[in-house]
């Protein structure tokens, strides 16, 4: 570094290196340890051996941490207080299949004049109180948690379901016990019509194959 570089042998650069000089600089660069005897000329032939010698190899180590730039969505558990929803309106035609499949063809579901004159419903035709509580199961099972058993159901019908009303199914999660890798869970249930008035509710239990969310 600076004045000292290989080659130089001025005698400037002999007059400027004194004995204990010399011996510092050598002791630092190369570790060499230099007896009072040394002339001069030989101080400058070691000093061009160290300046121009390659230096050691560096010993490099490193440590390095990655970090994914995305988070991955938190998986989803169903845990109590949980509330599940869904909402449909029945049409006259899931009215009329249903008439067909169960037999139930009390014309309180088919007949808008006899509903209201006879039977006093307002509306006209009733849907089905079955029909209505079907949401709870399916709410339930096909899409949230494929698999599932429905094992019980209470039901109190309060109000009267009229074709086209919108109905919002409401199923919250009351109670949640693992048996056997499984889960059984107890539900609260429960329908509304224009999201205020109670038409149906209840009690379900159902057997999960997991807590995870599929939706």
């Amino acid at each position: 570094p600076g004045s000292f570089r290989a080659g130089v042998t001025s005698p400037s650069v002999h007059r400027r290196l004194s004995t204990n000089a010399f011996r510092v600089f050598c002791q630092l660069a190369g570790g060499f340890v230099l007896f009072p005897a040394m002339t001069m000329t030989m101080r400058v032939a070691l000093l061009k051996r160290i300046l121009c010698r390659p230096p050691p190899p560096l010993a490099i180590s490193f440590r390095c941490s990655s970090s994914s730039s995305t988070t991955p969505e938190a998986t989803r558990l169903l845990k109590v207080g949980d509330v599940l929803r869904e909402s449909r309106r029945f049409s006259e035609s899931d009215v009329a299949q249903y008439s067909e499949v169960t037999g139930d063809r009390n014309p309180v579901h088919l007949d808008a004049d006899f509903a209201r004159r006879i039977a006093g419903f307002d509306g006209g035709r009733v849907v089905h109180g079955m029909l209505v509580a079907s949401l709870f199961p399916s709410v339930i099972a096909p899409i949230l948690y494929p698999g599932a058993v429905y094992v019980a159901q209470t039901l109190k019908f309060k109000l009267p379901v009229y074709i086209e009303d919108e109905v919002v199914a409401e199923v919250q999660a009351a109670h949640v016990r693992e048996n056997k890798k499984r889960y059984i869970v107890k539900f609260a249930t429960k329908c509304l019509v224009d999201k205020e008035s109670l038409v149906l509710d209840g009690e379900a239990m159902a057997i999960l194959p997991t807590l995870v969310l599929n939706k």
